[in-house]
């Protein structure tokens, strides 16, 4: 690309005479030319920017890298990117980010699939409790199912004005933090860091168990399936929250559809007295009871249904991935979630108690799956479609924390409460590192439970309704605080410390039914990991506050050169050239080579003699056959000469031409550096070396200072 300002005249010769403006290359990567015009004394300046395809300039030192320079060179490199083009899709420009949000019908499927899958499995977790005390037992099914219905509006209302105070997202985090401090936010985020763990664990393995009663084939590789579930919805979220959602949409709409035409079906033979007699299947025989109907048996079976609360958090803590207004369109999302979830829990329940379903205790066929079978028929089509389309939303379900989890640890992040890497945000404007973490421990989850949705339960629910209790809290202080200039500041803190009261109740009723069976387990984790983000925050501000500029203007201490010492293992091309780039930093130069017996020092200093090179050479007898630990020791010994230069160390790396040649060579060379790595004072180079440019390289050094 070239551009010509002409000083006095338009007009060129042919050939004209160039004068170089500049001495040096230009930051800027461009060429300026002063150029004699076709008339005597007149001039212009030819601007040529040869690298404009890799980089656009905005302004003068503001350059815009393109997607060119993301562009591999070599065979192996095109290929991955075809594949890495083909799995995630195109790349997607910062300045996009605005049109990669979500409107209420994919965003109804995003963060709303949690708590409408939930409808798929709480009836039957309910049931499988309370079986425990007889079928009969399974009567109180229905009320309990109330109860956590009235929860959940009361969730429902108090989240809406949540959203309506913080529309920024972050969800219990934020608000717990904004308004009662640190450790109550940082307990908050814990919470919901295992929550969406766990949330992708369960609704994996709940899916499956879906899959599994259609195609009982399935089941024995139930864990198998449930880390390529995990896998795949991995990356389906790294291509993008606005194309994950186009992607897993059709799912949810397709349960719905489905699960309201089942209950639709089933409340129409209710109101016409054509319920059929219920059938238990083969082995699953008669309920008897093993345990009283006592208290605290109602309240594991209350705990076990309460699973269906989760995923309400979902919705606040995405506000921003909404399009504007994103806080009205979150409160539509949260209305509608609630609103179908409720429709579907009380109909599943209803319909489950009227015909006398009892759970089946292997596991291998789920209770809507019995429910199906006996409305519809166990072999017609109708009831695939049912048993399909919810082990597609039980397994998208797990999508929910794939969108929040990573946003959270993006926010936590960007407070120095978790690694920076959080903060990353992929090729698709994804959160890419939060998606792989979550992926690898969900999938761990999966394999150390061996898939099975009646062994992670117990660890579910505790977490998010912690979370919600901190959450709701924090709002009635926000509103307090608020209470001068918002006249309505009593109704609203009302409706959130009724959401917290109800949801601290429901916290302590989980934790205790759960935690002898391994509630505990959550319950021990969340405190830790609030002393790891301490722990990780402390650092980030240690290390903030000791790099930290005293003054703007504060000039860097002069160096002197630095004492170079070059490890050479023998006298070639490699080694030339890192010897002749430590004389370019410092006239200080020593050669170090390590002989492992006296015949080849000897041998090393003859060869050194014979090359005539001006550097100094020492050679360091090693006796016991070591490289490192000799070298380390003669470094230490040079600081202590002068411990107030630094030591500069300049590594010869040799670049073979193939990838897999690349682990025939330089081991030593890393090995080293790792020990130097965290060696103070201690400056490391690496000068690689590529054969192809050998031809100049072969030069002693002083012809190559001349």
């Amino acid at each position: 690309m070239e551009k010509t300002k002409p000083s006095t005249s338009p007009e060129a010769s042919q050939e004209p005479e160039r004068v170089p403006t500049q001495d040096r290359p230009s930051p800027d990567l461009q060429e300026k030319s002063l150029l004699s015009g076709h008339k005597p004394g007149s001039h212009y300046v030819r601007i040529v920017r040869p690298f404009s395809r890799e980089f656009s300039r905005q302004a003068p030192g503001h350059l815009v890298a393109t997607e060119r320079v993301l562009a591999p060179r070599g065979a192996t490199g095109r290929a991955l990117e075809l594949l890495r083009r083909i799995l995630i899709g195109v790349r997607i420009r910062s300045a996009q980010e605005i049109h990669e949000r979500l409107g209420v019908f994919r965003g109804l499927a995003i963060f709303a699939s949690d708590n409408i899958s939930s409808s798929a499995y709480a009836t039957e977790e309910i049931m499988r409790v309370l079986v425990l005390a007889g079928a009969g037992a399974l009567a109180i099914t229905m009320p309990i199912t109330l109860v956590i219905v009235a929860v959940l509006a009361i969730v429902v209302t108090s989240y809406q004005q949540t959203v309506r105070a913080y529309p920024s997202g972050g969800g219990s985090y934020i608000v717990a933090s904004h308004n009662l401090g640190p450790l109550p936010g940082l307990t908050a985020a814990a919470a919901l860091v295992t929550d969406y763990i766990l949330t992708v664990s369960v609704s994996i393995a709940a899916g499956i168990a879906a899959l599994t009663s259609i195609f009982p084939v399935l089941f024995e590789h139930r864990v198998v399936l449930g880390v390529v579930f995990v896998a795949v919805l991995c990356l389906g979220n790294l291509r993008g929250i606005r194309e994950s959602g186009s992607i897993f949409a059709a799912p949810t709409y397709i349960y719905l559809i489905a699960i309201f035409g089942l209950l639709g079906y089933g409340l129409f033979r209710f109101a016409t007295g054509s319920l059929p007699a219920f059938r238990a299947p083969a082995g699953l025989g008669q309920a008897q009871g093993i345990e009283a109907l006592g208290l605290l048996l109602i309240l594991r079976a209350f705990a076990s249904g309460s699973v269906a609360l989760t995923g309400v958090e979902a919705v606040s803590n995405g506000v921003p991935a909404f399009k504007p207004p994103e806080s009205k369109n979150a409160r539509v999302v949260l209305i509608a979630m609630g609103s179908l979830f409720g429709a579907i829990f009380l109909g599943m329940s209803f319909l489950a108690g009227q015909l006398g379903i009892l759970p089946d205790p292997s596991e291998q066929e789920t209770v809507i799956s019995q429910l199906a079978g006996a409305l519809v028929g166990s072999s017609s089509p109708f009831h695939y479609l049912v048993q399909l389309s919810t082990a597609l939303i039980l397994v998208l379900a797990a999508n929910t924390a794939f969108a929040d989890f990573p946003r959270l640890a993006s926010i936590l992040a960007k407070d120095r409460y978790v690694p920076r890497q959080f903060a990353f945000r992929g090729d698709r404007l994804a959160f890419s590192v939060g998606i792989v973490v979550l992926s690898i421990v969900a999938s761990v989850l999966i394999i150390a439970f061996q898939g099975s949705v009646t062994n992670l339960i117990p660890l579910y629910t505790v977490g998010v309704f912690v979370a919600f209790t901190l959450s709701q809290a924090g709002m009635v202080r926000h509103w307090w605080l608020l209470r001068a200039s918002d006249p309505g500041w009593r109704s609203r803190a009302f409706f959130n410390g009724l959401g917290a009261v109800a949801t601290g109740v429901v916290a302590l009723a989980v934790g205790l039914a759960k935690f002898a069976l391994g509630a505990w387990m959550v319950l021990v984790l969340i405190p830790v990991l609030v002393v790891i983000m301490l722990g990780i925050h402390r650092h980030y501000r240690n290390l903030e506050d000791a790099l930290m500029l005293e003054r703007p203007d504060t000039s860097l201490p002069p160096m002197g050169p630095p004492r170079v010492v070059v490890p050479v293992s023998r006298l070639d091309q490699v080694a030339l050239q890192a010897i002749r780039f430590a004389h370019s930093i410092s006239p200080d130069v020593t050669a170090v080579h390590i002989a492992e017996d006296l015949d080849e020092a000897q041998d090393v200093k003859r060869r050194w003699e014979r090359w005539g090179g001006e550097a100094d050479l020492v050679v360091v007898e090693s006796p016991y056959r070591a490289l490192i630990p000799p070298l380390l020791a003669y470094i230490n010994a040079m600081e202590k000469q002068d411990p107030k230069r630094p030591i500069t160390v300049v590594l010869s790396m040799f670049v073979p031409r193939h990838f897999w040649e690349f682990f025939l060579h330089n081991q030593t060379a890393f090995r080293l550096k790792m020990h130097l790595f965290f060696r103070p004072n201690t400056i490391v180079i690496d000068v690689p070396y590529h054969p192809g440019y050998a031809g100049e390289l072969a030069a002693p050094i002083s012809e190559q200072e001349n």
